[in-house]
């Protein structure tokens, strides 16, 4: 009897520890299973010319400064840059005001209503603008903006090259194919638009 005690004694003991060891077992494996689904969620393939490209999402927040630079780099690159073509220049300021409010609009108007846009297509003139820095501040909310650029206005015989800053705030809106970063530019000023030299073309 005193053997057939201990003996259960330990076969009561060691089942314990095999069942003890298969909770912890499953709860690993578990734990295992939705990190590595949550990883595997996070991770994008994008086929670009036939080869598999690997990218993370991320949150919103994270891309705030980047996204928003692109966004005013973008809506500066449609507004100024233009061609001696009606049509060049509506699609390209169309762009533009999908992404900013009425204040860019307010600009076109006044550049339209001055011959601005007639000049260009008369006299053959191309305009094209290089981003030197955009300064967001996305410590307060909505994100005000700066942006440091120059104007390149190339006529037949020479180049007027422009110093161009401008200021404004960034509010967030809603993603679609025409403002695909989800912002909008808010009270757009500029702040100087100043002649820096002329150069001749040979």
């Amino acid at each position: 009897m005193k053997n057939i005690d201990t003996a259960f004694g330990h076969v009561r003991s060691f089942t314990m520890l095999v069942i003890l060891g298969s909770i912890i077992i499953c709860c690993y494996t578990l734990y295992k299973s939705f990190t590595s689904i949550t990883l595997m969620q996070d991770k994008v393939y994008i086929l670009v010319n036939g080869k598999a490209l690997e990218a993370y999402s991320s949150d919103r927040k994270d891309n705030v400064p980047v996204e928003a630079r692109d966004h005013v780099k973008t809506f500066h690159g449609f507004f100024f840059t233009l061609d001696p073509d009606d049509k060049v220049i509506k699609t390209n300021i169309t762009k533009a005001l999908y992404l900013a409010d009425d204040t860019a609009k307010r600009v076109y108007d006044n550049l339209k209503e001055n011959g601005y846009y007639s000049g260009i297509i008369s006299g053959n003139i191309s305009q094209r603008i290089s981003i030197d820095s955009i300064t967001i501040d996305t410590n307060q909310y909505p994100y005000d903006f700066k942006c440091y650029a120059k104007q390149n206005i190339i006529r037949t015989t020479s180049i007027l090259n422009r110093n161009l800053i401008t200021e404004g705030t960034l509010r967030n809106v809603s993603r679609s194919d025409n403002n695909p970063h989800g912002f909008l530019i808010e009270r757009w000023n500029t702040i100087e638009n100043k002649d820096l030299g002329v150069e001749n073309r040979k």
